[in-house]
């Protein structure tokens, strides 16, 4: 059965329960990263997965939080030994950014480097990005302060559908991605420019008339503010629950 595990919950500032936000999507013949924080081989392990499965990374925006662990991940899995080819999907704004920032390494001078094959996707809604037996991922661009992406994902077998927002204000966009879907995964960082709050992620839930709502990428630790799943339920009738590091969600 596909699954996805949340690997990460936090906003921008982690705490020692609450990573960086970043999930991956694991079926039988594709193993899909979201997001690439911290060290990505330590919490694929301690999900209880075996880093050789990826095969696919969706790196969503080029801010710290979210692409923090490419190089890492890069130059372990090459130290490992790996082979096979990674894919890398990302608007051109992002990957552009990536080379760049892997340039820095000088990762074109690591000797028997592994094959890297970038897919650019164009800055449109529902823009193709992958298709497995196991699940159909489809982006759509996000409001948020640079160019960024929200992920559609249809699991085949079961028909159910998941949403993940990505950082943004609420937006018609993210309606759209997430309309009808069985969760959506929904950020909850504030009422801040770029981010929206758990209300606000409430409201966009209810306008694409989602089944369950899954807040994420919210303020932890010392900086956690009141109760988030009580703010959403204010503008959201369905089920409500907080994304939690090592959650997993069966589809």
């Amino acid at each position: 059965m596909p699954r996805v595990i949340i690997l990460g919950s936090s906003n921008a500032i982690p705490t020692k329960d609450h990573e960086n936000t970043h999930m991956v999507v694991v079926g039988q013949e594709r193993m899909l990263l979201v997001d690439s924080v911290s060290n990505p081989i330590l919490r694929l392990e301690q999900a209880g997965l075996d880093f050789n499965d990826l095969t696919d990374l969706a790196i969503t925006h080029f801010h710290p939080d979210h692409v923090s662990g490419v190089p890492l991940l890069l130059m372990d899995m090459w130290l490992m030994g790996r082979q096979k080819p990674l894919n890398i999907y990302g608007l051109h704004y992002t990957l552009d950014r990536v080379e760049d920032m892997m340039g820095f390494y000088n990762w074109s001078e690591w000797p028997n480097f592994f094959p890297v094959v970038f897919y650019r996707l164009p800055a449109r809604e529902m823009t193709h990005v992958l298709t497995c037996p196991d699940f159909i991922v489809h982006a759509s661009p996000v409001h948020h302060m640079i160019p960024n992406i929200g992920l559609r994902i249809e699991f085949p077998t079961s028909g159910k559908l998941l949403a993940y927002s990505c950082d943004t204000e609420p937006c018609d966009e993210v309606v759209r991605l997430a309309a009808g879907v069985d969760v959506l995964i929904h950020e909850a960082t504030g009422e801040l420019p770029g981010h929206s709050s758990a209300k606000q992620a409430g409201i966009v839930a209810s306008k694409a008339e989602v089944s369950k709502l899954y807040l994420i990428h919210y303020p932890t630790g010392r900086f956690a503010k009141g109760d988030p799943v009580a703010e959403a339920r204010t503008t959201f009738q369905g089920n409500v629950l907080l994304a939690k590091d090592f959650m997993t969600l069966d589809f």
